[in-house]
């Protein structure tokens, strides 16, 4: 039986790393930022300390979860020939991390489902979730789905179809 296939992006689509930015920068700057601080603003605009933080250890392994992921995932999982796609080479020490983040979080995924790479453009799916237009704008699939950050939140969706959370996604896919 075909299933058609689907990228989704890890970071700020199911590890919920802007809440780890704002208790880090909470920790070093005494301020606490809330979404409202980040909306427009870059993540290196909205977190002076960015590369500091990223490549800190644990800040993948600790990120939490994005809420109504894992049990969306679990259905796109049986639907769809399931992909979880990071261009993780950006932060080489982030690789061991971002593999026991997804066994802890979501152990119905193989490791041959797991894609930790330098470019996204090489990806050759039917679908794409993602929170980064540049990874979006390159994508050659058929679909592209924007999950909303802070980051992409007033910008124009353009081809995206845009989504606020996994509900949606469920909706949208399911």
């Amino acid at each position: 039986m075909f299933k058609p296939s689907i990228a989704v992006d890890m970071d700020g689509v199911l590890a919920d790393v802007y809440a780890s930015f704002i208790t880090m920068h909470r920790e070093e700057t005494g301020v606490l930022l809330t979404a409202e601080h980040l909306v427009g603003k870059t993540e290196a605009e909205a977190f002076p300390h960015i590369l500091k933080h990223v490549n800190s250890p644990g800040f993948f392994s600790k990120a939490p979860i994005i809420a109504g992921c894992q049990q969306v995932m679990e259905k796109l999982n049986e639907s769809f020939e399931l992909f979880i796609v990071s261009a993780a080479m950006e932060f080489p020490n982030s690789l061991k991390e971002k593999y026991d983040w997804l066994a802890e979080h979501f152990p119905f995924i193989h490791w041959k489902q797991i894609v930790l790479c330098g470019s996204k453009s090489l990806i050759c799916t039917d679908i794409m979730i993602d929170d980064h237009f540049k990874n979006l704008n390159v994508f050659k699939g058929q679909r592209t789905i924007l999950f909303t950050q802070p980051h992409n939140s007033i910008a124009d969706p353009g081809k995206h179809h845009r989504v606020e959370n996994w509900e949606e996604v469920e909706r949208l896919l399911l």
